[in-house]
């Protein structure tokens, strides 16, 4: 099965319908003015992080800060296995302690030497389950001096739909985040909760309960689904997929599919495309499935029941579309201690503000270059000027790159960068436009794929943002208070640059050769006004 974009679904970067706009201090819309201030700028960040001890693996995400979105600097994991056996003996499993204890000391050691702003220690389905594991708790904070919280399963449930939020403010469906020891399963909708459900179904408990027998943990799944009515409720809306097996998953598909983009968050299957996926993945031999490139060995095992619980799920709530998200309980607790004023922030423009920021560049200045380049992109919907916006403030970022190689820099980095939330066509369409900044020509193999994922009137948008920018660039330098002083309009038949004859900055350069590269490209006459 080959991946083609009719078979995918795609996004409104370049269509007429308009997604609703996420509210933030910095709006984005029609009417969008350049900011006195940028929240981002100068701000230097102390680190904060995440202990996340569960069923399977104990791991530690330290994320840059607090910012708006949460971007990992470092993240280890450990494969423990506290939650082996626990559907039998009621305990947690005495060789993942011991290993568990070992791993916690070292990331105790870790994190102080890392100078971490905060650190959340958080234990989920198998210590709150386990008759031992307040007696773990106890022993844990007695040896490290890490204080432990055990999440109530709600507890749990909601940090996995915040995580899930914090990328896509607008999820609408229900988030089903699958681990070693428990399913959690919420209701999502404008950015808030409804019903939820903890489930015994995590990948460990599945296994011992069903002895690696699809036809006996399918009794098993159906026995606990079968009370959760609501999940009918998620007819023609979207499941959104958190957690390790369902990533691991993903990769199955996206290798099977022959898919472009190697990008697990927000890869997007329809109902049937994933139920036809998952009927033909189940009968992969394990050494097929070994030689996956990004599959963890030690998730194969489970990955035939992950599938099945995941297609049950899929035929019980009879969702439009299965949304893979590599964001859950971790980036939830993240999310749930950010400070108001950041919550509501747009994830996509916070991001490229902090790029922008980190690269030496002033945020203030990309919204002046999405204003001066308007004219050109009448009527766009309000996530078309989003995406626009985002590539503006992303506009020098890889000034740094060899000129010989920028290009491609900046489309790899944007194609592979972690914007939360991001659909696959957007990223390669963002990325693109990266690509054209610097360069006209779209001979390289990985720009080759890029474009197998765009139509040609999406590609046309891109291209345009592309040359559009390297206008501004041959206009000013990149040197601030310069590019306000000339106008663009674009008519019917021209683009009109207006510039004043009294200003030597524009008596010379470059700019006249990509303005008429620029209207070339949208069919029309250049034309040059000196006023």
């Amino acid at each position: 099965m080959l991946w083609s974009k009719q078979n995918c679904k795609c996004s409104n970067w370049f269509q007429a319908a308009a997604k609703p706009a996420i509210s933030a201090p910095l709006a984005v819309s029609e009417s969008i003015s350049v900011p006195e201030d940028s929240t981002t700028l100068a701000v230097r960040h102390r680190p904060v992080g995440v202990i996340d001890i569960g069923s399977n693996s104990v791991r530690l995400v330290v994320y840059s800060g607090v910012m708006r979105t949460p971007i990992p600097i470092y993240n280890e994991k450990s494969i423990c296995a506290l939650g082996r056996d626990l559907e039998s003996t009621g305990k947690l499993h005495p060789a993942g302690v011991a290993k568990a204890m070992s791993t916690l000391e070292r990331f105790t050691v870790l994190t102080t030497a890392m100078g971490l702003d905060r650190l959340d220690v958080l234990a989920t389905a198998a210590v709150r389950d386990a008759s031992d594991g307040q007696v773990f708790v106890d022993s844990v904070k007695k040896k490290t001096g890490l204080v432990i919280k055990v999440l109530s399963g709600k507890q749990e449930a909601k940090r996995s739909a915040l995580g899930v939020l914090c990328g896509i403010p607008n999820a609408d469906g229900m988030v089903a985040d699958l681990g070693g020891g428990s399913l959690e399963l919420v209701d999502v909708a404008g950015g808030d909760f409804a019903h939820h459900a903890t489930l015994p179904l995590g990948t460990l408990r599945l296994a011992e309960s069903s002895g690696l027998e699809i036809d006996k943990a399918s009794e098993t799944i159906n026995r606990y689904l079968k009370d959760e009515a609501w999940i009918e409720g998620v007819k023609g809306r979207t499941v959104y997929a958190v957690g390790g097996a369902w990533r691991a998953l993903a990769r199955v598909c996206i290798a099977h599919m022959n898919y472009p983009l190697h990008v697990l968050d927000n890869f997007t299957l329809t109902r049937p495309q994933a139920l036809s996926l998952f009927g033909l993945i189940s009968n992969l031999s394990p050494q097929t499935l070994e030689k996956i490139r990004g599959v963890d060995k030690s998730r194969l095992q489970a990955l035939p029941l992950a599938a099945t619980l995941l297609e049950r799920l899929l035929e019980i709530g009879q969702p439009d579309t299965l949304v893979f998200s590599i964001y859950g309980m971790r980036e939830g607790q993240f999310y749930k201690d950010l400070p108001t004023s950041l919550k509501t922030r747009d994830p996509l423009i916070s991001a490229a503000e902090e790029l922008c920021s980190g690269a030496g560049r002033d945020p203030r200045e990309g919204y002046e270059f999405y204003k001066w380049l308007s004219p050109l992109f009448p009527g766009e919907s309000a996530e078309q000027a989003k995406l626009r916006l985002a590539a503006c403030l992303l506009r020098d970022v890889y000034w740094s790159e060899h000129p010989d190689y920028r290009a491609e820099q900046a489309f790899l980095r944007v194609l592979r960068l972690p914007f939360m939330g991001l659909e696959h066509e957007d990223r390669a369409g963002l990325a693109l436009a990266m690509f054209y900044r610097y360069r006209t020509d779209d001979t390289t193999p990985t720009v080759d794929q890029a474009h197998a994922m765009l139509d040609e009137e999406r590609l046309h948008r891109v291209r345009t943002i592309g040359l559009g920018l390297r206008l501004a660039y041959a206009l000013t330098g990149g040197a601030p208070g310069i590019l306000g002083k000339a106008k663009l309009d674009m008519g019917e038949a021209t683009v009109v640059l207006s510039v004043p004859s009294s200003e030597p900055v524009f008596g010379g350069g470059s700019y006249p050769k990509r303005l008429s590269r620029l209207a070339t490209h949208i069919g029309r006459k250049e034309k040059i006004e000196r006023i």
